[in-house]
């Protein structure tokens, strides 16, 4: 099986894929979409990170992909519906570096509060410039999360513990982690709040989220942090904000245009401001993330090719079916419409072997069964379900 991996993913994940009997390619940097285009033929299990795009066009040339890991959070660099229409599996790490992000946003909130950016450069320019002025601690400030998700809720639990007081606002329905107190909506979050941190998805519905009505409803010397995704900050209107006096300080790691590979130009509005911190994407990188990634996303590939598991995928059924040894899977992906499950039976029964075991699950327009029979299926009973007009496709080996 062919194996593409993309922007310098960890190692581990190539280590795992060979040992499982891959033939793996590796890449350091992103590829355009004619390049990918161009790349994929033959390639059966896609790896990317953030700065990959996966279109429809592409989807197209993948002739051969089963599948698509994410080795990231985010999968909005994926078109999901025209994955899911032909039928490849996209998967995530939606936990690994959580604690990574975290970690560089206590980080910076430190920082920007101290106003180290500014005095380190004085320092490196030879200057001296031993002042308290504008300088304070963070401990009794009140930090706004906005998104409280994975990384929404651990840097909660976090800068609760560093001593600040913590309250989110998500639309979703979250369970508040120790003090932390919901607020009812975003402009109470922002009256409030000394630090706004936002940690929203890449959904299309973000973009845009935070800009100058949202900056100027801030707290006057408040600090703003993005380490979510760069379409939901306009960093034009967070430029006039810093430039104003009317916010103290920012840290941003993600912007709206990102450089392709390592060492490219970067160009940004807020180049050259004091007291931002400017970081290149880099949130979940820290060894420790990348290997977790690593290890977590080519095991579900590597388990979705092998066993037929779709624990976890982000766009498909999710089926997590045991692997007893010997057995004869066969993996059914199809249209969710009534009485598949029923012509599946049927057909196996027909075909004079036992069912030892099946998993079904059924998301949207799509159903998918795993079933495992005590001996192999003719072929004429496979290309009978294989033929059937609700087939996306169908898949069967022995375990």
């Amino acid at each position: 099986m062919k194996v593409l991996l993309l922007e310098g993913i960890h190692p581990d994940a190539a280590r795992a894929l060979r040992d499982a009997g891959c033939e793996v390619d590796v890449r350091a940097g992103s590829l355009s979409e004619d390049e990918l285009v161009h790349e994929l033929s033959g390639v059966e299990l896609l790896g990317i990170r953030s700065n990959t795009r996966v279109t429809p066009r592409v989807l197209e040339a993948g002739k051969d992909l089963l599948a698509v890991g994410c080795f990231c959070i985010g999968t909005n660099q994926v078109h999901l519906d025209e994955a899911a229409e032909r039928g490849l599996a996209v998967f995530n790490a939606p936990f690994s570096n959580t604690r990574s992000v975290v970690e560089l946003v206590i980080g910076e909130i430190v920082a920007l509060a101290r106003r180290l950016p500014e005095k380190t450069q004085r320092m490196h320019e030879g200057v001296w410039d031993k002042s308290a002025k504008g300088s304070h601690e963070v401990r009794g400030r009140t930090l706004g999360i906005l998104g409280y998700g994975n990384i929404g809720t651990q840097l909660s639990n976090v800068a609760e513990a560093f001593g600040m007081r913590v309250i989110f606002y998500d639309t979703a329905d979250r369970l508040a982690h120790g003090n932390a107190k919901r607020m009812g909506s975003l402009d109470e979050l922002l009256a409030e709040s000394d630090v706004v941190s936002i940690h929203v998805d890449g959904r299309p519905g973000n973009a845009g989220l935070f800009g100058a009505d949202e900056f100027a409803k801030m707290k006057p010397r408040a600090i703003f942090i993005n380490a979510s995704r760069g379409m939901v900050v306009d960093d034009a209107a967070l430029r006039e904000n810093i430039l104003s006096g009317h916010l103290a300080g920012a840290a941003i790691d993600v912007f709206p245009i990102e450089p392709k590979a390592q060492g490219d130009p970067f160009e940004s509005p807020l180049r050259g401001l004091d007291n931002v911190i400017l970081t290149p994407h880099v949130g979940g990188s820290t060894q420790e993330a990348q290997r977790e990634i690593g290890h977590f996303v080519s095991g579900k590939l590597i388990g979705f090719v092998q066993g037929g598991g779709t624990a976890l995928c982000v766009n498909l059924p999710q089926v997590a079916p045991p692997r007893p040894p010997g057995v004869f899977r066969m993996a059914y992906l199809h249209r969710n419409v009534p009485g598949t499950l029923a012509g599946i039976n049927r057909a196996v029964a027909d075909a004079g072997t036992n069912v030892i075991g099946q998993s079904l699950s059924t998301r949207g327009e799509y159903g998918y069964v795993v079933t495992d029979t005590d001996a192999a299926l003719p072929e004429e009973t496979l290309s009978t379900l294989g033929g059937s007009p609700q087939t996306v496709w169908l898949r069967s080996w022995r375990l």
